[in-house]
């Protein structure tokens, strides 16, 4: 008898141990949810004078519409932001291409003409004038793209944050539509998607997690040299940090078909062009 109301009185312990746990689990983890979960803030971060250093890499791997490969080009940037009334700076872009597949990049060309580039992130950077110091060569089109790829994962961090909610599709409904290229083409935007999938660790801060994507835009250029006319898509994904909201690491990556059109040569042809692109912070 007595065995047995050890055994009972033990097991309604047990019960309530499991029930305490299940209870304590249950509020801790509506207390993250409260915490974390329920809304984002929005805007940038606050100019406190604390410089933020960052390398953004871009990688473009061309082939045929049979999947052979035709060359790749490797695109490097330092971009500093935190300067004083909102100054951004490029330093150190460097360009660098392979025929081989296999073969890693040369050293590259340095880019002087964006050697200490200075702006203010605005729709200005869309401008010809922005431009007017850059070459005429084709290259120029990669350096201007780490420009415009930055202020994208910016806006994409920042601009919409207090909209998200978790795990919902957010539509981007101002950025539709066809517009110029600083006079080297135009993009026609088709709809933007932000999703907030959740908050995780990077650089030993919590971050939001923030996911995009753009499918089926149509791009067309007009150089001197060359003309294109095709399709891009892209997506990506951006960690934030909760407490100052500084991007931590993006990365991104999209892809083209285009119909190329270049001077001296009798007939187009048709590339598919991948682009692997990440951000991340200079220690």
């Amino acid at each position: 008898m007595g065995k047995k109301l050890i055994s009972a009185f033990a097991g309604v312990l047990m019960f309530s141990g499991i029930y305490t746990s299940a209870v304590c689990y249950g509020q801790s983890e509506k207390a993250v949810i409260n915490k974390y979960l329920k809304g984002l803030s929005k805007g940038e971060p606050v100019n406190d004078g604390i410089i933020q250093k960052y390398r953004m890499t871009a990688v473009y791997t061309n082939r045929d519409l049979y999947g052979n490969f035709t060359g790749k080009q490797k695109v490097t940037g330092d971009y500093t932001r935190g300067l004083e009334k909102g100054f951004v700076i490029w330093n150190n872009v460097v360009i660098s291409g392979s025929n081989n597949f296999s073969d890693p990049f040369p050293p590259g060309i340095k880019q002087e003409y964006m050697e200490n580039m200075k702006y203010v992130p605005s729709p200005k950077m869309l401008e010809a004038e922005t431009f007017k110091d850059f070459p005429a060569s084709t290259e120029n089109v990669f350096a201007r793209n780490l420009i415009w790829d930055m202020m994208a994962i910016e806006m994409f961090a920042w601009k919409y944050s207090d909209s998200l909610k978790l795990n919902r599709k957010f539509v981007i409904g101002e950025i539709s539509g066809e517009f110029s290229m600083a006079d080297i083409g135009t993009y026609n935007h088709a709809a933007i998607e932000l999703c907030w999938t959740g908050i995780s660790e990077y650089n030993g801060k919590l971050c939001a997690v923030l996911d995009y994507r753009a499918l089926d835009n149509i791009i067309e250029i007009s150089m001197d040299q060359i003309k294109t006319r095709g399709t891009e898509q892209y997506w990506g994904t951006t960690w934030v940090a909760l407490k100052d909201k500084q991007i931590e690491y993006a990365e991104m990556y999209g892809g083209t078909i285009q119909e190329i059109e270049i001077s001296g040569m009798k007939d187009k042809f048709l590339i598919k062009t991948i682009r692997e692109l990440w951000v991340e912070r200079i220690k």
